[in-house]
Parts: structure tokens; C-alpha cells; sequence
């Protein structure tokens, strides 16, 4: 009977340490397969990585290049200027810090730490139940206002430390002149009909360094009047400012306070995926406040007039008239986009030289001011070599 040869199992033993320790030698340790998935792991982390982009941070369109508040805004910078913003903070559906923009104490704070971090004001408060405006466009406002200036420097940089501005119907705020005199460097005059407004814009004013000795507020003693009594005669301006009452009546304010409050609650909800498409509105916003209370304040001279905006801004412009040679650019916001044939047939009228509508967007949020002069390209060469 044949026998099989026996296999020599040292043999092979032997040879596969020799192999081993070959591999050994030359750098070659066999992977495990856990270190083989983690390799995969790696190299897929690796592809993933390189196909990331980085996100460009979201930035407000329509917004001046200028304007500091293009971006969203940085909580954390804010809170470290202003640290009771903290107590306000909420996320919103995607987890980003915010605010609740239907609480006056909340947008209240928002401002102060906005004007606080960004222009250095460090003193601002307003009465209850004034005016507290939404800064990014007030500022916007003002960097075009900038703008009209510089078209008239003929290739050189306008002397923005030397202009000097009026603002009519400056309210409690002073927002107008902050960012004026912070942003560029003017000096700014401001007038009011309601005392309290001129008192709190000038402590505002007198309490922060940056501002001090750089703006004055007047008391208006006519209700009618715009620039008599503020403008004396010696006085020269390269531009004034105006942001009109645009409702007709209180009641016409309150129904707008009450849209913008409905409008907040929408779009919270909205964006929580609670919207209740059919209905017009959220169930939450059911039953109307009977006396809203608008997030941003206002009283009634910085909310409405009779006549509304229409009215004040053909009699802004009448007067206008009256100091023609006194003011190089008058200008004015017009929140009601029909109010802008209004007032440019009322400065036809007027026979003003130069007419202009500069168009403001914050999202999809349109608004405009018009600017006018009684003075010719020529004229308003000599009135600014003359200052």
C-alpha cells in the first residue's frame, strides 16, 4: 500500500516566520481588518473634506457696502458690549441665536448693544413708548445721504469733518446724528416739537464722549413749522434730514402696529412649521390685541399727523423754499412709494434745480429717500468752496 508523503508542517511554519519577519523588516506589518476600516474611514473623511466648501457669511442684500450691519447679527460681540442682552437670547428653528423682535424690552436692548459695539456708544436710553428704531436702515439712510455728497466732490473725498447737518423731527432716539457724527464725522443740528424727545437726544448726546460738543438738539415751538426757528440766519447746512410721520391718524397707526405684529407672529411660525396655510394668518394671532403695542415704541409726533405723509412733506419741501441758499441738499424719506410724485410735482412747483429718488432695499423691504437744491451744479460748486 502506497503512503502519502506527510506534509512537513515545520517546515512550513518556518517559512511563513521568515516571510513574516521579511515583511517585518521592510516597514510591511500586515493591516488588521479594524485598521483597514479605519484607513477607509480616513480616506473617506479625507474626500470629504476636500469637497467641502466654506460658507460665506450671510450677508442682508440691498444694504450699503458701507453699513456695518450686512451680516447677521454677532451675538456674542453684542453680548460682551451690552451683557443684559444675555437674559434675551433665544434659538431660532435652525438653532442660531436671536431675539424676540416682538418684545420692546428685547429690541430695546438690541439697539443699545448694536450702538454700544458698533459706534461706540455706550450711554443710550429713550423714555417708554418712544421711537425705537431699527438701526441697519437708519443707517443705510445715512451712507447714501454720504453718497449724494461725494457725487459733488468732482473725483475728490467730500470733507465729511466739515459738514454740517440738520436733522428734522430727531426723536428721542438720535439715531440720525449718532451715525452722522460716528460714521463720518459730522456735526449735526436736530430739531423736535416734543420736549421730551430734544432732552433725551441731548443727554444721549452730553453722555458719550464720541458725541459731546458734535450734536445740539433744538426745541420746535411751532408745530407747523420745519425749519423756521431752527435755521438761523448765519446758519449754513451741506444737508438736512427727515423721516416724516407716515400715518394720517391714530387709528391708522394702530392698525399698522397691529400688521406688523401680525406679520411677526406669521413668520415665527412659519419658519416653526405651525403655519396653517388655510387660514390667512397663524391661529395663535386669532384674536387681535385690543391696544397693540408696537415692538419699536412711538409716540405721535414720531408716528403720525394729520394729513399724514403726504401733507408734512409738501410742507417740508414749501419751506424748504425759504432757505434755498442756506442748505446745499434737502432730503427726506418717503415711506409710501405714491407720496414720491407728490412731492417731486410739489418741487416742480418750486422750480428746484436738481431732483433725486435714491432707492434703499433691506431684503425685500423697499424704501427711498428724495433729495432736492434750489442751487444749479455751478452754484453748488461755489456754496462749497465757499465754506
Amino acid at each position: 500500500m502506497n503512503q502519502k508523503p506527510k506534509r512537513n508542517f515545520a517546515s512550513k511554519n518556518q517559512n511563513d516566520k521568515k516571510n513574516a519577519s521579511a515583511k517585518m523588516s521592510k516597514g510591511q506589518k500586515p493591516a488588521s481588518s479594524k485598521q483597514r476600516a479605519t484607513s477607509s474611514k480616513q480616506r473617506k473623511a479625507i474626500k470629504k473634506s476636500s469637497q467641502t466648501t466654506v460658507k460665506k457669511p450671510q450677508v442682508k442684500s440691498g444694504l450699503h457696502p458701507r453699513n456695518q450691519h450686512r451680516g447677521r447679527y454677532d451675538f456674542n460681540a453684542l453680548v460682551k458690549a451690552l451683557p443684559d442682552l444675555k437674559d434675551q437670547l433665544v434659538k431660532n428653528p435652525v438653532g442660531e441665536s436671536t431675539i424676540n423682535f416682538s418684545d420692546p424690552l428685547s429690541v430695546k436692548l438690541l439697539n443699545k448693544a448694536l450702538l454700544a459695539h458698533h459706534y461706540g456708544v455706550q450711554h443710550w436710553d429713550i423714555p417708554a413708548g418712544y421711537l425705537c428704531p431699527p438701526i441697519p436702515g437708519r443707517a443705510d439712510y445715512i451712507h447714501r445721504v454720504a453718497d449724494l455728497l461725494n457725487s459733488e466732490s468732482q473725483g475728490k473725498p467730500y470733507q465729511h469733518d466739515k459738514v454740517k447737518a440738520l436733522d428734522i423731527g430727531v426723536g428721542a432716539n438720535c439715531i440720525y446724528p449718532i451715525i452722522g457724527t460716528t460714521e463720518y464725522g459730522w456735526r449735526y443740528n436736530a430739531s423736535d416739537v416734543d420736549p421730551v424727545s430734544v432732552k433725551a437726544a441731548n443727554f444721549i448726546a452730553e453722555s458719550n464722549p464720541n458725541l459731546k460738543g458734535k450734536i445740539h438738539c433744538r426745541l420746535q415751538h411751532d408745530s407747523t413749522a420745519f425749519f423756521k426757528g431752527i435755521i438761523k440766519e448765519n446758519e449754513r447746512y451741506d444737508v438736512t434730514t427727515c423721516n416724516p410721520p407716515f400715518h394720517s391718524s391714530l387709528e391708522e397707526a394702530q392698525k399698522g402696529t397691529q400688521r406688523k405684529l401680525d406679520n411677526l407672529a406669521a413668520n415665527r411660525a412659519k419658519k416653526q412649521g405651525k403655519f396653517d396655510k388655510k387660514v390667512s394668518r397663524p391661529s395663535a394671532m386669532a384674536s387681535k390685541q385690543s391696544k397693540p403695542d408696537l415692538n419699536f415704541g412711538g409716540q405721535k409726533a414720531e408716528l403720525w399727523c394729520p394729513g399724514g405723509e403726504a401733507k408734512f412733506v409738501t410742507g417740508l419741501a414749501k419751506e424748504s423754499l425759504e432757505f434755498a441758499t442756506q442748505v446745499l441738499w434737502f432730503t427726506t424719506l418717503i415711506s409710501k412709494k405714491e407720496n414720491v410724485a407728490v412731492l417731486k410735482d410739489q418741487l416742480a412747483k418750486l422750480n428746484a434745480k436738481e431732483v433725486k429718488v435714491v432707492e434703499m432695499a433691506q431684503g425685500q423691504k423697499i424704501s427711498r429717500f428724495v433729495a432736492w437744491s434750489f442751487m444749479d451744479k455751478s452754484k453748488r460748486q461755489t456754496w462749497i468752496s465757499l465754506k
